[in-house]
């Protein structure tokens, strides 16, 4: 499993799910909370395409992309794991609660935290660690130039993960952070292909 070669892998993880799911093949999804509708426009862009490939689709839960992610790798029939930042008697955002059981009953939920944990401000960088561990690779769809996706997008770029960037406006702070991973690297990503093209020769 691609989680035990990062630096700080967890000492343990809690489920809910199908752990075999820990077996396919996965990549992260990761962006704004306050995501726009080009920001769902494009993840049904990219990941049919993507669950028809078998990959399985990893996220946080959080609002925004994150939704976004989960919603359409179900929409779709794909599979899909969210790792939270809390125990799995908790479900972050509270708006995210339908989403979260459907997830645990029928895909994968995952956390380090015991129960009754409850979500702290420190927890989510932890959580995105995880993220970034058990993917093949991480995909960033509209990030502002402080932003938690971009913690991910790093400590994906540090463990040696594959890094996809979608671009946006040029005049939009909504994409600063984007901009900026394309500029130190991430592959500029305008297609499902360029995601496929890499991770072929992960």
């Amino acid at each position: 499993m691609l989680l035990r070669q990062i630096a700080d892998p967890p000492l343990m993880l809690f489920y809910e799910g199908n752990l075999q799911l820990l077996q396919t093949t996965m990549i992260g999804f990761v962006g704004a909370r306050t995501a726009s509708r080009y920001a769902r426009k494009v993840c049904e862009k990219l990941i049919p395409p993507l669950v028809t490939e078998n990959y399985t689709i990893v996220s946080g839960l959080a609002n925004g992309v994150d939704s976004f992610a989960h919603e359409s790798a179900i929409r779709n029939r794909g599979k899909t794991i969210a790792v939270i930042a809390s125990g799995l008697d908790h479900c972050y955002p509270a708006s995210a609660f339908p989403l979260f059981q459907q997830i645990r009953q029928e895909h994968l939920v995952l956390s380090e935290y015991s129960h009754d944990t409850k979500p702290q401000r420190h927890h989510f960088p932890l959580r995105n660690r995880i993220i970034a561990g058990i993917s093949k690779g991480i995909c960033v769809i509209e990030a502002k130039e402080r932003s938690g996706s971009l913690i991910t997008a790093q400590l994906a770029m540090e463990n040696g993960r594959e890094v996809f960037a979608v671009p946006g406006e040029m005049i939009s702070d909504q994409s600063k952070g984007c901009h900026h991973l394309i500029q130190d690297g991430a592959k500029c990503t305008i297609s499902v292909s360029d995601i496929l093209q890499e991770l072929a020769f992960f």
